[in-house]
């Protein structure tokens, strides 16, 4: 963790690589006749502008030889901050040699912008503008800069240097013999990565990548229908070594299924919903077909209690809702779009109210199947029912209930 000595240099190589876009940057100087005399290459130096200023004011003289002579250009680097837009899973990690052939495993780096300035300071408009329109079309309004992060490991990052505005003064108080001073000021960005520690890992590499290929975007019911694999050539190569891929697909009409569990293809329909927990947990897990056969003696229908019933009235009525507010609002929808399509008379339109008018058709049938499904359900319930008497009513005459009654006193007694 935190105390761990690792040194990557990123941020310096990140400065030092901003330096030298500008490094290059010439104006030219041309006679009465518009022929060139002189070509002039732009001074680049690190350092606030600040710095520069207080030399020129303290040196007014530029025309000496040992004076600081314009035009010139200044960067500094005066932000870092952390991008939360390109943000990666901090748990994700990949895998690298090292000069020694040594595998390394190392985590995703994070992303930082970090913020730079480019002052050019100028006596002449023209020299200046002639700086101004050599850096301005590169940068649209950014600028790839591919810089080696990482020396150990190789690795390699582009990264966009994005132009974020361009501002100029015109430093010119005082009386008639002070020096005038023109400054542009560049703001950049760039869109840098920071690595942390390099550790040794014992893992191998990756030497056989497959997908498959589905018939629809919905993974549990949709049948795979083609698998692309790819493989090194040779199998045992290494990342620095000269390597070709071998790719192979392969066309399938079974309906099954890779299990990544199990390491095999299985039927679609066995596929063990529990291979995603599986994966999570680094368990293997297979399914155990049961050889059990059920007779009909053994199956038995549990009578719905009065809370069932209670759920299901709720459900009823809360679908039934739901059913009618669908129609209504399809019945609406079908309005609007009928009037839309007379008064423009577009096929697109009527072609979309045929669809809400099935559309609505088919939520009207669902309404009936439901009126079924629930008298269907109230069925099994009195059939399934125990019915238990309680209280009984005697139908005849007094002597008739009296014989009764003594019959049955004496059969107690007995």
């Amino acid at each position: 963790m935190l105390g761990t000595y690792y040194y990557h240099e990123i941020i310096r190589r990140t400065v030092i690589s901003f330096g030298t876009l500008f490094n290059e940057i010439y104006i030219r100087h041309k006679n009465s006749s518009g022929n060139g005399i002189s070509d002039i290459k732009v001074p680049l130096a690190y350092g606030p502008i600040q710095k520069f200023l207080a030399r020129i004011e303290q040196q007014p003289e530029l025309n000496k030889p040992i004076a600081m002579t314009l035009p010139r250009m200044s960067f500094e680097m005066t932000s870092i901050q952390y991008d939360a837009s390109r943000k990666a899973n901090i748990t994700q990690s990949f895998k690298a040699l090292d000069g020694n052939n040594n595998f390394k495993k190392v985590y995703l780096p994070v992303p930082y912008n970090i913020g730079f300035q480019l002052n050019l300071m100028s006596k002449i408009q023209d020299d200046a503008l002639q700086v101004v329109e050599q850096i301005l079309p590169f940068f649209q309004p950014s600028f790839n800069l591919t810089i080696d992060l990482i020396d150990s490991i190789g690795e390699k990052k582009d990264i966009p240097i994005v132009l974020d505005s361009v501002t100029f003064t015109d430093d010119y108080e005082g009386d008639f013999s002070t020096r005038r001073i023109l400054i542009y000021t560049f703001n950049f960005t760039a869109k840098g990565y920071l690595f942390g520690p390099i550790a040794d890992t014992t893992d191998g590499l990756i030497r056989k990548v497959q997908v498959d290929y589905y018939t629809g975007s919905d993974t549990t019911t949709a049948k795979r229908e083609m698998r692309y694999t790819v493989t090194p050539d040779p199998i045992d190569a290494n990342p620095g070594d000269d390597f070709g891929f071998n790719e192979s697909i392969e066309v399938f009409f079974d309906g099954k299924e890779y299990s990544p569990t199990q390491q095999k293809d299985i039927w679609f329909n066995m596929k063990n919903n529990y291979d995603g927990l599986d994966d999570a947990l680094n368990l293997e897990s297979s399914i155990i077909e049961s050889n059990k056969n059920l007779d009909s003696e053994e199956l038995s229908i549990t009578p719905l209690k009065n809370s069932d019933t209670d759920d299901i009235e709720k459900d009823y009525e809360y679908t039934r809702s739901h059913l009618y507010s669908l129609i209504e609002k399809g019945q609406e929808a079908i309005n609007g779009i009928m009037e839309i399509a007379s008064e423009g008379g577009s096929p697109r339109a009527y072609e979309v109210a045929g669809q809400l008018i099935k559309n609505v058709s088919d939520v009207t049938d669902k309404l009936i199947d439901l009126q079924k499904k629930l008298k269907d359900v109230e069925v099994t319930t009195s059939k399934t029912t125990n019915n238990t008497t309680n209280n009984a009513i005697f139908v005849g005459s007094t002597s008739e209930l009296s014989k009764i009654l003594k019959q049955g006193f004496l059969n107690s007694k007995e």
